[in-house]
């Protein structure tokens, strides 16, 4: 989540979602964004990849299908990945803090986005009550570059936050070539690609230590249900 547009919101999902589908976790990936960039990516996806279920949810339900049906998660799912879309406020926001377990942040190295991802974060706090509400919330620095002056900036913005920073996306075209395939960058063929896994690896181990710690996790069909 981030009330910002252009963000890394899809990016964050769909790669998260490849990554655990990889690792033989049942997937599921809500779209909540009516721009749909994460229902498309699912739909050019090869046949001959691992499934991710998807769902789009800014779609209203078909004639004679509840709302409740259309959200409804497939047994055994594992994961449930949420893509918003920006500008969340009020009781929509509280609605999807209540939905969440985790609370996934990306955030990109300029002055726009860290000033309205300080506002996000504060809306969240005040609004969602995310804390109060015993929901994990962790930082993803996007489309990263090392020794810039604006990461020095960033870094620092992220520092004084007190919310984890778990992992740092490259700027690198790999996810734009991923992304027309369908496919999540830690799927692509070429080695050039494969320091990329890395951050959806850390992604991941967090998303699993707190599923360990938090038994409230714990539902008849899925653990945890991260949004981004």
């Amino acid at each position: 989540m981030n009330a910002k547009g252009g963000c890394g919101k899809t990016t964050v999902a769909a790669n998260l979602a490849s990554y655990c589908a990889s690792q033989g976790y049942a997937t599921a990936l809500f779209d909540y964004d009516p721009q749909g960039s994460s229902t498309r990516w699912l739909k050019t996806r090869p046949e001959d990849y691992p499934a991710i279920c998807g769902v789009a949810a800014y779609e209203p339900p078909k004639a004679g299908i509840t709302r409740s049906w259309q959200l409804r998660i497939p047994q055994q799912t594992r994961y449930v990945i949420r893509d918003t879309p920006a500008g969340y406020s009020g009781i929509e926001l509280e609605d999807r803090v209540h939905e969440s377990d985790l609370i996934l942040i990306p955030v990109l190295p300029s002055v726009i986005d860290m000033h309205s991802t300080a506002n996000f974060i504060r809306d969240l706090l005040l609004i969602g009550k995310a804390r109060a509400r015993g929901k994990q919330i962790a930082i993803i620095a996007n489309r990263t570059r090392i020794r810039t002056r604006s990461m020095i900036k960033l870094e620092r913005f992220l520092h004084n936050l007190d919310i984890p920073v778990i992992a740092q996306i490259r700027d690198t075209q790999n996810y734009v070539h991923a992304a027309e395939q369908g496919i999540g960058v830690c799927e692509l063929a070429e080695s050039a690609a494969q320091r990329d896994s890395a951050p959806w690896e850390h992604i991941l181990d967090w998303i699993q230590q707190n599923d360990r710690e938090n038994d409230s996790f714990a539902t008849p069909v899925s653990r945890a249900m991260p949004f981004a």
